[in-house]
């Protein structure tokens, strides 16, 4: 089937980030090695100051959203987060927390959590709930990392800084601009221990005493562990994560109806090095990524694209009729992607 299920569109971005960090000043505050870290090349990352939640920084984004696009909070019919990160607490639910920080009363929320792909993803699943409920016609939508230093080592979870940071849209029924056409993902299941945190669970409610994030192992070595550290492997696996990565959008571009070649950007979770070696293989040049906009916000999660889709935007560096890819690998482990004509 080609072309959207039904039409909506991004009607205003909205921002909200930590404070600016030096990578190369900071690493050595997370790792005994920081120069592993700066060769990952970033230059900064965002991190919010001790008591800024993940409702504060969300809340503040869609604020600004709601403003650029002036709509007022009672107009809103649908509040999504999708938050990549832990929230502030257990068995609560911080869709709920953010509709009470704007003061929207009443209405339908809803939280997705499936790491940084909630915010692409979470897409599709508005799309569904547009088709099936015709009388929403403004939805706002947030994504927002929030790092927990307690249960994990912004430097040390995978190969990315980690950031804190949220990006808010306002999404409109039948609204021309920024249209939504089509998500895909599809998961692994059998890498889905690799990233996790092990303590704070139900299994693990306690760390044991002398645990600590700073200290902690990596999921990289996990997937090492996997492999046995057998370079061969980790070089195959590491060519099958790309071409997933191609795999998800080519899947996308054929429920939307059209080609991987007619891309105009391709944006990626802020990842340097990654999105240096897929742009090729997607088909874009590298000035056509989010590159130079990885390097100086770092890994936000499921913040990332929407940010930098948001940012080219205001930039008036998109032109209309332009179509561009969101893309990602995440926890579970997923791959995934939405398609955005601008």
């Amino acid at each position: 089937m080609a072309g959207p299920v039904v039409e909506f569109g991004i009607a205003g971005f909205g921002y909200a980030f930590g404070e600016d960090q030096d990578v190369r000043r900071t690493a050595g505050d997370y790792v005994t090695d920081p120069e592993r870290i700066v060769r990952w090349g970033y230059e900064t990352f965002h991190r919010a100051p001790d008591g800024v939640t993940s409702t504060a920084l969300a809340g503040e984004a869609a604020r600004d959203a709601l403003t650029r696009a002036g709509v007022a909070p009672a107009d809103v019919d649908l509040v999504v987060v999708a938050n990549s990160e832990l929230a502030e607490y257990p068995y609560w639910d911080s869709s709920a927390a953010l509709a009470r920080e704007l003061t929207i009363r009443e209405r339908q929320t809803m939280l997705l959590t499936e790491g940084c792909a909630c915010g692409v993803t979470g897409l599709g699943a508005v799309a569904g709930q547009l088709l099936t409920q015709p009388e929403l016609d403004t939805v706002l939508f947030t994504a927002v990392n929030r790092v927990s230093e307690f249960h994990r080592n912004r430097m040390n979870v995978n190969s990315a800084v980690h950031s804190d940071g949220a990006v808010a849209v306002v999404l409109r029924r039948g609204h021309d601009h920024n249209r939504w056409l089509a998500t895909e993902q599809f998961t692994d299941s059998d890498m889905c221990d690799w990233f996790r945190t092990d303590y704070g669970g139900s299994v693990a409610p306690v760390p044991p005493a002398g645990w600590s994030s700073t200290t902690a192992p990596s999921g990289t070595e996990r997937v090492q562990a996997h492999f046995q550290k057998d370079p061969r492997q980790l070089q195959a696996f590491s060519a099958q994560l790309n071409a997933r990565v191609v795999e998800v959008i080519d899947r996308a571009c054929r429920r939307a109806g059209v080609r991987r070649a007619d891309l105009a950007r391709f944006f990626y979770i802020n990842d340097p090095d990654g999105i240096a070696d897929l742009a090729p293989l997607v088909g874009v040049p590298l000035a056509a990524t989010n590159h130079e906009l990885a390097g100086r916000h770092g890994h936000m999660g499921a913040a990332d694209q929407l940010a930098a889709l948001g940012t080219y935007v205001d930039r008036g560096e998109l032109r209309r009729g332009d179509l561009v890819a969101l893309g990602g690998i995440s926890i579970g482990m997923r791959w995934y992607c939405t398609l955005v004509r601008i």
